[in-house]
């Protein structure tokens, strides 16, 4: 069973035939991950040329791109409909709806329908795709009522179980959102009162895992100011099949800042420490706990007391953090190639794990031995994957100072360029 992913397209510029739909909002990290919507002229449901949702098996696939362009600390989000997985000019964003902050984009693949979120407020607008590859607005929900004010962080903070059964993960409220996407209504929160820490700041996978009814969804701790990381590692375990949730720490208190996960050919789930807590590591390794890897029994929702892994020991003592899934039982590992990008004292992990220096190696989840793909180029720590059409894998790297997403071919290992774009492009969705 493979890691849940979104799925990702090279896009259409302006001489392709786009369509452009609101989004929406803004997220307090608007650096690379660790790193009411505005109408704008989208016909609401009910208008007479709306048109009717689109069943769409026989048309060719169409996929929607959210991304957030920061200027003077002020975000402004674009979402795009195109028809298009390859393109080699950047996305032009001319004609876009523009919408304040950053927008999350979510929602059931090939499903014809697209969930628009905003850190600017708790709405979810549900949009439509018409027979006519037009997005129409079609209902709202509000999590207002349960005390989130704002949805940010990233897409996978929303995992959808079935057409009327999806999870919204809120960190600062500490709670598992429940909701009905098709009534379009919150049927139950429930509160993970662990997931708390004193002093420290909690953060959630950008790709968590699913095994059965099961989401398993890793936590990254740290300090709430300051660039250290707290030494625990958890994950959420939500159970669609009782919409229970809980909070499942490591007794032995290993490392920290384990926020990546694969599903290994064992069916057990592997933690990785993300690449920020390694740059961490890497800046004040006598302070910072080492990145590992760990592995949890999703059947008995245990972490294996007897298997710990230095991600380092793997790689030949380099910085290594970060993991995401790859072919045939494997994952991918980042390790940050210093020859390419020198750490001096006082540098920011940010823009260690930021820099485009971490390159792939590839990790056998049998043996656990690493070796590096000197085909696919380095790039930055943190990414994004997401599923395209034919099979394909794309990831996300993040250039210029977080002003530019380039988007480069995984499945292939040739880390091809498939697209760019301005600004961050944190979800994409495949609408058919």
């Amino acid at each position: 069973m493979k890691a849940s992913h979104s799925l990702l397209p090279r896009l259409a510029a302006a001489a392709l035939a786009m369509f452009l739909v609101t989004g929406c909002s803004d997220d307090d990290e608007t650096e690379t991950p660790d790193s009411g919507v505005a109408d704008s002229g989208v016909p609401d449901s009910g208008t007479p040329d709306a048109g009717e949702p689109d069943s769409g098996t026989s048309e060719p696939p169409l996929y929607a791109v959210i991304t957030q362009v920061s200027v003077n600390s002020q975000s402004t989000s674009y979402v795009v409909v195109t028809d298009k997985v390859d393109h080699t000019d950047s996305l032009n964003l001319d004609n876009a709806v523009e919408v304040p902050g950053r927008a999350l984009g979510s929602g059931i693949s090939k499903s014809g329908t697209l969930y628009v979120s905003s850190s600017e407020g708790a709405i979810v607008t549900r949009y439509k795709l018409t027979a006519d590859a037009r997005l129409v607005k079609d209902g709202e929900v509000s999590f207002a009522d349960r005390g989130v004010n704002t949805i940010g962080e990233y897409q996978h903070q929303f995992q959808y179980a079935s057409p009327t059964k999806a999870y919204y993960l809120d960190a600062r409220t500490s709670q598992v959102i429940v909701w009905n996407p098709t009534a379009m209504t919150v049927t139950n929160a429930i509160k993970l009162s662990d997931l708390t820490i004193s002093g420290a700041a909690a953060t959630f996978a950008t790709m968590p895992v699913h095994v059965g009814t099961k989401f398993i969804v890793p936590i990254g701790w740290r300090p709430s100011s300051g660039t250290g990381i707290t030494k625990q590692a958890g994950v959420v375990v939500i159970d669609s099949s009782n919409d229970t949730a809980i909070v499942v720490k490591d007794p032995k208190e290993r490392c920290g800042y384990v926020r990546d996960s694969v599903l290994g050919p064992d069916n057990k789930v592997y933690l990785a420490t993300e690449a920020y807590g390694s740059a961490v590591f890497r800046i004040a390794p006598t302070t910072t706990p080492t990145p590992c890897l760990l592995r949890f029994d999703p059947e008995t929702n245990t972490y294996d007391p007897d298997f710990f892994r230095e991600l380092g020991a793997l790689t030949n003592g380099k910085a290594t953090g970060s993991l995401v899934e790859g072919p045939d039982g494997t994952a991918y590992l980042r390790v940050l190639d210093e020859t390419v990008y020198t750490v001096v004292d006082g540098t920011h992990p940010r823009l260690i794990a930021s820099a485009v220096a971490w390159t792939f190696w590839q990790l056998d989840l049998t043996t656990f031995t690493a070796t590096h793909v000197s085909t696919l180029p380095a790039s930055t720590g943190s990414s994004f994957l997401f599923d395209v059409e034919d099979d394909k894998v794309l990831f996300t790297e993040f250039t210029n100072n977080s002003s530019v997403t380039n988007v480069r071919y995984l499945s292939d290992q040739s880390g091809n360029l498939a697209f760019s774009t301005q600004g961050l492009m944190f979800s994409f969705v495949q609408l058919r």
